[in-house]
C-alpha cells in the first residue's frame, strides 16, 4: 500500500504521552510509545478527534500557506457556510466576502451556493438503478473515510455525489474556461473547518490517482484573524452573497437531510454516535431509514476541529444567518436535471475499501498470529484502560504480535509478572542455609 497523505500531524515536544487521543481515536489509529503518541498511518480517517481533545496542542493539520496564492494569476477563494458562522450576526455576509477578497484574491465564492444544487439533486439518488437503502451521505469526508476504514461493505451505500466543495470548485473552472482564462493560471483555495477536507485535496477518495479542483486549503483559525481586521477597515462592501438560506444551512446537522422530500431519514453528528448507527446499518437494522447524514463533528461543520467559535455559538448564528437571508435561487428541475446529467455533481472514480495490511503475507503465519492474538487476550484483564498505550486490550494484543509493543507493557500483567518474581525470591532465600545468610549480613550483602 502506497503511504497515505495525512493532514493531522504529531509534535512530539508537545506531546506528554497522556493517553486522551488513544481513547478518542474513532480508528484506533493512535499508541501511546516511550511516553509519546504517535499516529499508525493505515487507520488515520483525519477526523481531527485527536486535535479536540488533546489537552497540550500537540496534534494539529497541516494547512497551506496564504502565501501560495502568488503562484497563480487568478486567485478565487472558495468558502465554506461554516466560515460565516465565525462573526457575530451584526456582520454582513457580503462584508465577509468582501474581507476576504481583500487579503488578495480576485474571486470569493460561497460553497453553500453548490450545497444547495448538491440538496437539490440528492432525491435523483434515490431513484438509480441498484440503490441500496439506506442511502448514506458522503459530504463528510471523515465519515467516507471511516466507511472505508471501519465499515467497507457499506461503501455500497453511499451516494455517488461529490462535496459541496468539490463542487464548486469544478463550477468555478467551468465558468473561468468559458471567460479563456487557461487552466494552470487558476488557483481555487477553499477555507476549511476540519482537517478531512485538507486531505480530500491532498489525496482524493476514489481509487484513481486524481487531482482536486482545488489547489490548496487554508484553515480557518488561520484565515479568521486576517479577515476581522480586513472587517474593521472595510470602505466600500461588495454584492458576493450568491447562496440561498438553504445552502447556508448546510454548515449545521440536518442541513442536508432538509433537501430530500423523503423525510424517512436520520441525521447524527459526532463520530462516535455515527459509528453507532453505522453498525446498525451494518447489521441490517435500518432497512426502513431511507438517507442517514452522518457527521463527525457535533453540531455539523461548524463543530470541526480547525474553526475558532464555539460550536453551539456558531451553530446558533448560523441558524439566524440563514433565517434572515432573503437570497433565493430557484434553480428549475431543468436545471437540476442538467447538472445531474453532467456529471459535474457526480464523484468520477470508484470509492475503494481501505483495509489494514494482513498480519502477515504469508497465510500460514497469518493463522498462527491471529491464534496468538486470541490466546493473549485471554491472557490480558480486558479491562481497556488504555495504560498501556493501545486503546484496548486486543490492540495491544495484535500489537505484541505485530513486535510493537510487549506483555509488560500492561501493568497489570507487569505487576503479576514482579509479584511473581518477589514471591520466587523470598522462596529461594528460604532456601539458603542460615550459615551463609549469617555470612552474608556480616559482609553487607
Amino acid at each position: 500500500m502506497k503511504e497515505y497523505s495525512h493532514s493531522v500531524v504529531l509534535n512530539k515536544e508537545k506531546c506528554l504521552g497522556c493517553t486522551n487521543c488513544i481513547k478518542n481515536c474513532p480508528t484506533q489509529a493512535i499508541r501511546v510509545r516511550n511516553g509519546k503518541a504517535f499516529i499508525i498511518s493505515d487507520r488515520c480517517i483525519d477526523c481531527g478527534e485527536c486535535i479536540k481533545v488533546c489537552p497540550h496542542h500537540a496534534k494539529d493539520a497541516v494547512t497551506d500557506s496564504i502565501q501560495e496564492i502568488e503562484k497563480f494569476t487568478y486567485k478565487i477563494a472558495i468558502v465554506a457556510p461554516t466560515f460565516l458562522s465565525q462573526f457575530e450576526d451584526d456582520i454582513s455576509t457580503n462584508a465577509i466576502l468582501t474581507a476576504i477578497k481583500n487579503i488578495g484574491f480576485d474571486e470569493v465564492r460561497e460553497v453553500a451556493y453548490s450545497a444547495e444544487i448538491l440538496g437539490k439533486a440528492l432525491d435523483k439518488e434515490f431513484n438509480k438503478e441498484g440503490v441500496k437503502f439506506p442511502l448514506i451521505s458522503s459530504s463528510c469526508p471523515a465519515i467516507v473515510r471511516l466507511i472505508q476504514v471501519r465499515f467497507p461493505e457499506l461503501i455500497s451505500h453511499l451516494v455517488s455525489l461529490e462535496s459541496p466543495m468539490e463542487v464548486e470548485a469544478r463550477l468555478v473552472r467551468k465558468e473561468l474556461k468559458q471567460k479563456g482564462v487557461k487552466q494552470e493560471e487558476i488557483g481555487i483555495f477553499f477555507i476549511s473547518p476540519c482537517p478531512a477536507k485538507v486531505t480530500s485535496v491532498k489525496k482524493t477518495i476514489g481509487q484513481k490517482e486524481e487531482k482536486s479542483a482545488v489547489n490548496g486549503v487554508f484553515s480557518i483559525k488561520d484565515i479568521y484573524i486576517k479577515v476581522l481586521k480586513n472587517i474593521k477597515n472595510l470602505t466600500q462592501i461588495e454584492d458576493l452573497e450568491r447562496a440561498s438560506s438553504k445552502g447556508i444551512s448546510w454548515a449545521q446537522t440536518g442541513g442536508e437531510a432538509s433537501f430530500i422530500s423523503d423525510s424517512n431519514y436520520i441525521n447524527v453528528d459526532g463520530i462516535q454516535s455515527v459509528i453507532k448507527v453505522l453498525e446498525e446499518i451494518e447489521r441490517g437494522k435500518l432497512k426502513d431509514i431511507s438517507f442517514f447524514e452522518g457527521l463527525a463533528c457535533r453540531g455539523g461543520c461548524v463543530g470541526g476541529a480547525l474553526v475558532v467559535e464555539n460550536n453551539f455559538i456558531a451553530k446558533q448564528r448560523i441558524y439566524r444567518r440563514a433565517k434572515k437571508s432573503k437570497k433565493e435561487n430557484p434553480f428549475t428541475k431543468e436545471e437540476i436535471e442538467q447538472f445531474y446529467k453532467s456529471g459535474i455533481l457526480h464523484q468520477t472514480s470508484k470509492i475503494l475499501p481501505r483495509p489494514m495490511p494482513p498480519l502477515d503475507e504469508n497465510i500460514n503465519l497469518a493463522i498462527e498470529k491471529a491464534k496468538r492474538i486470541e490466546e493473549l487476550v485471554k491472557k490480558l484483564p480486558g479491562l481497556d484502560c488504555g495504560s498501556c498505550g493501545a486503546p484496548t486490550c486486543l490492540a495491544l494484543a495484535e500489537d505484541i504480535v505485530k513486535e510493537r509493543a510487549q506483555e509488560v507493557d500492561c501493568i497489570f500483567l507487569l505487576r503479576e509478572g514482579i509479584n511473581h518474581l518477589a514471591k520466587e525470591m523470598v522462596s529461594l532465600s528460604e532456601k539458603v542455609p542460615p550459615v551463609i545468610m549469617e555470612k552474608n549480613k556480616e559482609q553487607g550483602v
